[in-house]
């Protein structure tokens, strides 16, 4: 097993954002879709991508994958039957998005994943919503979670389902898309809305006519067929949440290229977020460059349910924001990759932050952190979270289980090393 081992630092540099996890993967799936030849560069060659290349790949989709390019000749909507399980790994929008779109066809097809996705990540709305528009879909332990089995073909319709996690949802919306037909979906507790918007900122990329209807009633408008495309991945604004804190936290300034205020990623709110912390922020357009400064950051209430990932992190922030941080809407952060508000609650407090948990969020108040060993519950945002608490913290922070940081930022590592950061990888 591979540990960080991590002393107080202070940041100076200028690393690159690392590329978009949620628009490579989405990029890989409609590419195989596609009529003709796409290519995608700067992508994130993640463990997550190559589950979605090798589903895509059973599919029907011929992928090529170097360096620079992911070279992907699409089936033109046309998808074959696997002849074997899909497996997702631990990635929950490979579960989800590809179990709604294999529901177009009329074979059974059956999906698992690692531990968490088989017992974290609920399947029971898709299976709800794929029911409504007429699939075979079930839960083969009749728990909610994977494995699951799937059979098509759905067909335009009506359909309804929760949507407290926006996977579900918009696995729905792609499969719909490609309906004969238009279909409406209900849905039942709207959350994470910014990742609506950008599956449905693909869908429209794409030609599809798409209503919205605050969220809760959705009308896609379907027949979807589409020639390739050469796209070029944004950097990631789930993962700059890290150096940007981490500069934050030790009083320093950093510079961040390829970052692109513009793109559509809903987590781009959190930089907003800090700013009215305190947090000294500046962004030049023109370079695409992200500046953060030396700040003095005050404690304040966080709605968090359109930056649901970045629970873990903002529990970091409050640790040295002056004053006290609640951190509110953010139950469905209990079912990701383990259950970050639990998760996060017991390791800072294991490093002497004043932290308490709800069955929503958390309150944090500033808190002296020490060096000890935390773990990581085999998830890649407590490793990094936890990583940037060490930076602040006395003595040596030992940060265990490591490997699952490659899921959304392989670089971390290195990049925190180029600005200067004590940390090395050791076991």
């Amino acid at each position: 097993m591979k540990n960080f081992q991590i002393k107080k630092s202070s940041l100076h540099g200028v690393i690159e954002a690392s590329p978009s996890k949620s628009h490579t993967l989405r990029a890989i799936l409609f590419a195989s879709l596609a009529k003709g030849k796409s290519t995608i560069s700067h992508y994130l060659l993640s463990p997550d991508a190559q589950a979605m290349i090798e589903a895509c790949r059973q599919l029907g989709a011929a992928i090529t994958v170097t360096d620079e390019l992911i070279t992907i000749e699409g089936g033109d909507s046309n998808i074959k039957t696997p002849d074997d399980v899909i497996n997702a790994g631990n990635s929950g929008q490979v579960l989800r998005f590809i179990a709604a779109i294999v529901a177009l066809n009329s074979n059974y097809v059956v999906f698992t994943g690692d531990h968490s996705v088989r017992h974290s990540r609920p399947m029971q709305p898709l299976i709800d919503g794929l029911r409504g528009l007429g699939a075979f879909c079930v839960s083969t332990k009749n728990d909610g979670y994977a494995p699951v089995i799937v059979k098509g073909p759905i067909k335009a319709g009506i359909t309804e389902l929760a949507g407290e996690d926006s996977q579900p949802v918009s696995a729905i919306l792609m499969a719909a898309a490609f309906l004969s037909g238009k279909t409406e979906v209900k849905v039942k507790n709207a959350g994470e809305k910014p990742w609506i918007d950008l599956s449905i900122f693909w869908l429209k990329k794409l030609g599809v006519q798409v209503e919205n209807h605050n969220y809760e009633h959705y009308v896609v408008h379907g027949g979807l067929k589409y020639d390739a495309f050469d796209y070029v991945v944004p950097g990631d604004f789930s993962s700059v949440q890290f150096p940007i804190v981490a500069a934050l936290a030790t009083n320093s300034e950093i510079k961040i290229k390829h970052v692109d205020m513009n793109d559509v990623q809903g987590d781009k709110k959190v930089i907003e977020v800090l700013r009215k912390l305190g947090a000294n922020i500046d962004y030049n357009d023109q370079e695409k460059l992200l500046i953060v400064k030396p700040s003095t950051l005050v404690g304040g209430e966080i709605d968090a349910n359109d930056f649901i990932d970045s629970v873990p992190i903002l529990a970091v922030v409050g640790c040295f924001a002056k004053g006290k941080t609640r951190i509110f809407n953010a139950a469905i952060a209990r079912n990701k990759e383990c259950d970050r508000i639990s998760a996060i609650a017991t390791e800072l407090k294991k490093m002497g932050a004043k932290i308490a948990e709800f069955a929503d969020g958390l309150v944090v108040e500033e808190s002296q952190l020490f060096g000890t060993t935390v773990n990581t519950y085999h998830d890649h945002r407590l490793v990094m979270a936890l990583s940037v608490a060490g930076l602040f913290a006395s003595n040596i922070t030992t940060v265990t289980d490591i490997k699952s940081v490659a899921k959304s930022y392989p670089s971390f590592y290195l990049d925190f090393k180029k600005l200067g950061v004590d940390i090395e990888e050791i076991g």
